[in-house]
């Protein structure tokens, strides 16, 4: 099966022939004993923060609120992702905070809480958008995703004002199955399965109106290829538009994707691991983008190929998830300590923990010059 009869920017071959590794591009290798562990006792991943509605990170209370996905740390790391819920925390200068569960239990229509994005609205309440995966209540997790909101209102609460854990969940918007896939699996893992998930909130300063981007799926010859899907907000309710950006044949995973504007250029970026491409271990797991001068195009690829951060060699997987904010400063997450020729996913259970981060990994700024990037090594250290 091939797709026809779609829009966006093609991510091809042709691109990542282009890439190449330099000091630019590579992020420092992350020192293990320099990351403590936000909460012992839990795995952290995908953080975002609560948003201001220009984007950036909201301060409430004295302190900046941001979400991030937890687990217990036990077991594989890769078994995560079936205990998925998404935790508040509070960040002031260096230091974090534990707040709790961001949503009260079974509150979710799925049976997981996987990633998403937030942002503080004037009346007082605060859209938290994220994925709701598989169903409430069933057996065993299946791998149905689709984009929920809640709108809990800003109260004040241990010592700080916090959101309420009692609003209302609805699903927003889901699959159309006809542009993009229907991300419905019954069976499945991490890296092999249909994406419509990690809504990323963005209001377009040119027309004032809010937007969804979606980790999606696109038809691809017998399988499925990774896209970036764009919904509008009309009315009060999210609507499909065509993807901004397709991976055909190339990727089949674009992670966590996010706009922000600078320097009146719309820059897209997202995640994806190296054993997402086609063939895997082509190119490095990392931070990846494009630009544009409007929201909906015409993207082309940063840095001539697309990568903007990569993981160094030496460290192929040592974060992952980066979130690229409005002053530049890029945060994301202590994933594994691993080599080259070594996956870590299919590591025994007591190799894989011991090599696995589950923190929050030392911020890095970004530099960006119209269509180049480059990593400041300056700010290289914990935020």
């Amino acid at each position: 099966m091939h797709s026809r009869g779609r829009s966006g920017a093609p991510w091809t071959r042709r691109h990542l022939d282009q890439l190449t590794e330099t000091g630019t591009a590579t992020a420092p290798v992350i020192d293990p004993p320099a990351l403590p562990r936000i909460l012992p006792d839990l795995d952290l991943w995908d953080l975002w923060p609560i948003q201001e509605e220009d984007g950036s990170p909201s301060v409430i209370g004295g302190r900046e609120l941001w979400m991030a996905l937890s687990a217990p740390a036990l077991g594989h790391p890769e078994e995560r992702h079936d205990q998925a819920r998404i935790r508040l925390l509070g960040k002031s200068g260096d230091a974090w905070e534990d707040l709790g569960n961001a949503f009260a239990d079974g509150a979710s229509p799925g049976s997981r809480e996987w990633s998403g994005s937030a942002v503080r609205r004037p009346d007082g309440t605060v859209s938290v958008f994220y994925t709701a995966a598989g169903r409430r209540g069933e057996a065993r997790p299946t791998y149905r995703q689709s984009v929920v909101e809640t709108r809990p209102a800003l109260v004040a609460d241990r010592g700080g004002v916090l959101p309420r854990r009692d609003a209302e969940h609805r699903e927003v918007l889901r699959s159309d199955g006809l542009t993009y896939l229907p991300a419905d699996e019954s069976d499945g893992a991490p890296g092999r399965i249909r994406a419509f998930r990690d809504p990323g909130w963005f209001r377009d300063p040119a027309d004032g109106r809010d937007y969804l981007l979606v980790a999606a799926s696109t038809a691809w010859e017998d399988g499925f290829t990774g896209a970036i899907a764009l919904a509008e907000s009309r009315d009060g309710a999210w609507s499909l538009l065509p993807p901004l950006l397709v991976a055909e044949g190339v990727n089949h995973e674009l992670e966590r994707p996010h706009v922000i504007v600078h320097d009146s250029w719309y820059y897209l970026f997202f995640s994806t691991h190296r054993h997402s491409f086609h063939p895997a271990d082509c190119a490095p797991t990392g931070l990846y983008g494009f630009a544009a001068p409007s929201l909906t195009g015409p993207y082309e690829p940063l840095n001539s190929s697309g990568l903007v951060i990569q993981n160094p060699s030496v460290a192929p997987d040592q974060a992952y998830a980066w979130l690229v904010l409005p002053d530049l400063r890029v945060v994301s997450f202590a994933n594994y300590r691993s080599h080259q020729g070594m996956d870590p996913r299919s590591a025994g259970a007591a190799q894989a923990r011991a090599g696995f981060g589950g923190t929050v990994a030392p911020m890095l700024r970004l530099v960006l010059n119209g269509m180049t990037t480059s990593v400041s090594p300056v700010t290289w250290s914990p935020s």
